[in-house]
């Protein structure tokens, strides 16, 4: 368990510090080095490292990466992010984290013309753009277009479930 405890610690380091609409990386960075400077995407770390997708994430793409911070993990109900984490339910985090990333390059520019994508998984999510903002599901998105030389990360102050879950 101690050596699980450091791949997580070890992934949270490598996700700190990206920064809504951050300019600090160049375009030729993918969006696991875009994101290495974030400090409020720790559990989508480790997430990602438990689930075994950093090496995809790190392909050629283009993905959109919906990205939940950790105040989104955090309202979760207790225990599921800790369970989740448990290499018994790698398939079912694979599920959840792969709703969130669509295999395509999609600006917020864009985002806003559909009322709904495919995403990696397979499920579509629903995009609905108004008044008030966008909303990925239940999620509000709270910054966009964070480009990467692999895709784009939009932020989400909530983790959204596929549909079969």
């Amino acid at each position: 368990m101690a050596t699980g405890l450091k791949k997580m610690a070890l992934a949270a380091v490598a996700f700190a510090g990206l920064t809504a609409g951050s300019s600090a990386f160049a375009q030729d960075a993918d969006i696991v080095d875009t994101a290495v400077a974030a400090g409020n995407f720790q559990t989508l770390a480790a997430a990602l490292d438990a689930a075994d997708l950093v090496d995809t994430l790190k392909s050629d793409g283009p993905f959109t990466v919906f990205a939940p911070t950790d105040e989104a993990f955090a309202k979760l109900p207790d225990g599921t992010v800790e369970m989740l984490l448990e290499p018994a339910n790698k398939d079912k985090l694979v599920e959840i984290l792969t709703y969130h990333v669509v295999p395509a390059e999609f600006p917020a520019s864009e985002v806003v013309k559909y009322d709904a994508a495919k995403t990696v998984n397979g499920e579509r999510i629903h995009i609905d753009a108004g008044a008030s903002g966008v909303m990925i599901n239940d999620a509000n998105v709270t910054a966009t277009d964070i480009s990467a030389s692999n895709g784009i990360i939009h932020v989400i102050d909530a983790v959204v479930l596929p549909p079969s879950m």
